[in-house]
């Protein structure tokens, strides 16, 4: 199988069979060792699997797929963000208000919105003896939690329900804990109660998916490394979409309730096979691991966006396709006063969505560059498609680079560019935002080990082929 070759600095050649079955081979060698032979040493590995996998569907049919369950997430995110901002509206005018501080100290659990679901399942087990749970991965909330016994209301999961009087390791948190105090909204904190239930909790996630019960410790396994005293929430009444092919979810936020928070070492790394892949895809807890000649690497700072403080925020200073930088405000990524805009890197969305007015010049771009009718019949759901059917030899396919601060991410051609033979069209793997807001979905980084340091506060990016991870 032939490689995508660079005809020149701006663009990539492909034959068009190889981008309507979409087997192309990534542009960085796939001989080179990406880690050490050492790498594994302190980190614990986790197999993910993602939601689709074993259906019998086309990578642009995953990716449809993925599409229709981003609109509950986006629609999560985009109440988040109304949110925020109307708080901070009230709280420009309001130096002290009467009236709020007698809502704030109703004993009804209010519950601030989270993003909630995703698009990777991990295995894991908790408590001892340890039983065996799918779990949501989602790198944009913080919580921990599954299902439990009793359970007043909860939704059918393909496991047995965890009940926490078979595990002797199981222990309620108090309202006087560390992880109780940080919950966004507790009874204990609302006033509605005091110990003799411990510390309940509810969480929501923006399309009337909540989880509420009570918070505890418990020991995770990971594979054969156990975890003590990780705090998570043992759910008692569960409602909503999109958990059903697991018993719960794991927050890998930046909030202090995330898994990775509650870690020795707040570091988590994973590598993304290519959606239409059937291996495991993987996740690395603790330690990064060491890179060795990581040749394309890319570091750049986390940002920190105090209305949205789970989220990780990346500084993106621009974009280019085919080597022309796309003409927009410079101001067009930036965080807002008020929380607003700004670009998150986020694992639970599957294609990538930028600000309507960047996305209007990136489409523009692309059109101009491709040496292909565009395709409006609307039959994939993306909104810019190509047209296979008069393509002879080798199509040209724009380079596409993500400006950071800190370095240049560019991307093979399989992780913007997607065929489908049955269609005959070839659609750019991107879309437009309507919240100012901006997500670097999970397609855009297949084949890249993502590390995540909460310590140093950055993002590196290093092209790997994730079956050598």
């Amino acid at each position: 199988m032939s490689k995508l070759k660079s005809s020149s600095s701006s663009s990539m050649l492909l034959p068009p069979l190889l981008l309507s079955l979409l087997l192309i081979v990534p542009t960085f060698s796939t001989s080179r060792k990406v880690l050490d032979e050492n790498h594994h040493e302190g980190i614990i590995r986790v197999n993910l699997r993602h939601v689709d996998s074993g259906k019998n569907l086309t990578k642009l049919e995953r990716v449809q797929h993925g599409m229709k369950r981003a609109k509950s997430r986006l629609q999560r995110l985009n109440a988040m963000v109304t949110k925020k901002q109307s708080q901070f509206s009230k709280s420009e005018e309001l130096d002290s208000d009467s009236e709020s501080e007698s809502e704030s100290s109703s004993s009804q659990i209010q519950s601030p919105i989270h993003a909630g679901n995703g698009e990777y399942l991990m295995e894991l087990a908790i408590g001892t003896p340890p039983k065996s749970y799918p779990a949501i991965l989602d790198t944009g909330s913080d919580l921990i939690w599954t299902q439990c016994q009793p359970c007043s209301q909860c939704y059918k999961q393909p496991t047995p329900i965890f009940d926490p009087k078979k595990s002797s390791s199981f222990s309620k948190l108090s309202c006087g804990s560390n992880l109780c105090n940080v919950l966004p909204s507790s009874s204990c904190s609302s006033g509605g109660g005091g110990d003799s239930e411990g510390c309940q909790y509810m969480y929501s996630y923006g399309d009337y998916s909540v989880t509420q019960g009570v918070l505890a410790t418990e020991t995770f396994t990971f594979g054969s490394s156990k975890i003590k005293s990780i705090g998570f929430g043992c759910g008692e009444d569960n409602q909503g979409s999109g958990f059903e092919q697991a018993s719960g979810l794991v927050g890998l936020g930046r909030g202090p309730l995330s898994l990775v928070s509650q870690l020795k070492e707040p570091k988590f790394s994973y590598c993304l096979q290519s959606i239409d892949d059937r291996k495991n895809s993987v996740l690395l807890l603790g330690s990064l691991p060491k890179t060795k000649n990581a040749k394309g690497a890319v570091t750049t700072p986390l940002l920190k966006n105090p209305m949205q403080p789970s989220f990780y925020f990346l500084d993106l200073q621009g974009i280019s396709v085919g080597g022309t930088q796309l003409s927009i405000e410079e101001s067009t990524f930036e965080l807002g006063n008020n929380g607003s805009g700004g670009l998150i890197i986020d694992s639970g969305t599957t294609i990538t969505y930028i600000e309507e007015n960047a996305f209007d010049a990136l489409k523009k771009e692309f059109v101009s560059q491709m040496d292909l009718p565009v395709d409006n019949s609307g039959s994939t759901g993306l909104d810019v498609c190509f047209s296979l059917e008069s393509a002879t030899g080798r199509i040209e396919v724009p380079k596409l680079v993500f400006h950071f601060r800190g370095g240049d991410l560019e991307l093979p051609a399989e992780n913007y560019m997607i065929g489908d033979v049955n269609l005959g069209v070839a659609c750019l793997a991107m879309g437009s935002s309507s919240t100012g807001m901006s997500i670097f979905g999970n397609v855009q980084q297949q084949n890249l080990l993502v590390n995540h340091d909460l310590q140093k506060e950055t993002i590196t990016f290093v092209p790997t082929q994730c079956d050598q991870v």
